[in-house]
């Protein structure tokens, strides 16, 4: 649902806007069986999205509501009276949008009123808030809201994109180091309404895909660096990778799992700089040995002058 409480439903169906009947009920069943509270016990989101598919469907189902719906959005519910309150006759069926049906009314009685309707009329419109200038002066929200999905590199390094918004086409530049969840306001590129030259904004809501080596925590960047039995005992340079290219890093000996090496200035670019690279050692050992491996390791086992779970039996007892 976006900040205005519009919610749409062919979107939350997966549905084009022109869907017929028979696609809308297809994508319903199939919805409504994957996220049903009896497929998911104790579920809250599958409950959620049960609950959000079931009242897409309700509306879209119904021709009546569904009409309704394509002409007035958030505003569908309120518009199924033949006329207003007043004497002030409404006919729905007239307007393109809501948009259209406000601009009409409020050219009808020139200026505002102490009434809270143009021309001294006390009009009650049913619709949240009553209408702009009204009792309670709840304009209209004209900002719309996109999702735009970057890569992790996109979202690294910047990107540029060009949105089909309203007919036109807008060129998007996303500014490096974004995260997952960020939002973009492109200012007079929202809804437009008709006969006033009012837009609102357009918000675009970032989502970063999954990489499979480095993952954002926080202002760092993380990812696990796979070492040999050798390199993790006796220490040593080796080469890593990094958001930059390639770099050699110094392992100490005796490097202990869990703890990290830190490049600092190497990882998520930010307002002021760069953030640190963290790179966590875990133990890569062999698909396979050679025979040579396999030897020198029987020695290692028979040479081992310390035993690796001194202690560790005694304490782990209960």
């Amino acid at each position: 649902m976006s900040a205005n409480g519009y919610r749409d439903y062919f979107n939350v169906l997966g549905v084009e806007r022109g869907a017929d009947a028979d696609t809308i009920k297809r994508a319903f069943r199939k919805l409504a069986r994957q996220h049903h509270p009896d497929v998911n016990p104790g579920d809250a989101g599958a409950e959620a999205k049960f609950k959000e598919v079931s009242e897409a469907y309700e509306v879209l189902s119904d021709p009546d509501k569904r009409r309704r719906y394509e002409q007035f959005g958030q505003y569908w519910s309120q518009a199924g009276g033949g006329s207003a309150s007043g004497g002030v006759d409404v006919d729905f069926g007239r307007y393109g949008n809501f948009d259209d049906f406000i601009n009409d009314l409020l050219g009808r009685f020139g200026g505002p009123s102490p009434g809270g309707v143009p021309g001294g009329f006390g009009f009650s419109s049913g619709f949240p808030g009553g209408m702009p200038g009204g009792g309670r002066g709840v304009p209209i929200n004209l900002d719309a809201e996109a999702s735009i999905s970057l890569s992790f590199a996109d979202a690294f390094r910047g990107s540029e994109r060009t949105l089909a918004v309203n007919d036109e086409r807008v060129q998007v530049r996303i500014p490096p180091g974004v995260k997952h969840g960020s939002r973009l306001r492109l200012k007079g590129k929202g809804n437009l309404q008709p006969g006033t030259g009012r837009r609102g904004d357009l918000y675009l809501n970032l989502q970063l895909q999954e990489h499979p080596v480095w993952k954002l925590d926080g202002d760092q960047l993380r990812a696990e660096l796979p070492l040999s039995l050798d390199e993790l005992a006796l220490g040593g340079e080796v080469l890593v990778a990094t958001p930059d290219g390639d770099a050699s890093v110094q392992v100490p000996p005796g490097m202990t799992l869990g703890r990290s090496l830190r490049l600092k200035g190497k990882g998520w670019p930010l307002k002021d700089g760069r953030g640190d690279l963290l790179l966590t050692p875990v133990l890569k050992l062999p698909d396979q040995l050679s025979a040579e491996e396999r030897q020198l390791l029987e020695r290692l086992r028979a040479a081992r002058s310390a035993d690796p779970r001194s202690g560790w039996i005694q304490a782990a007892r209960l």
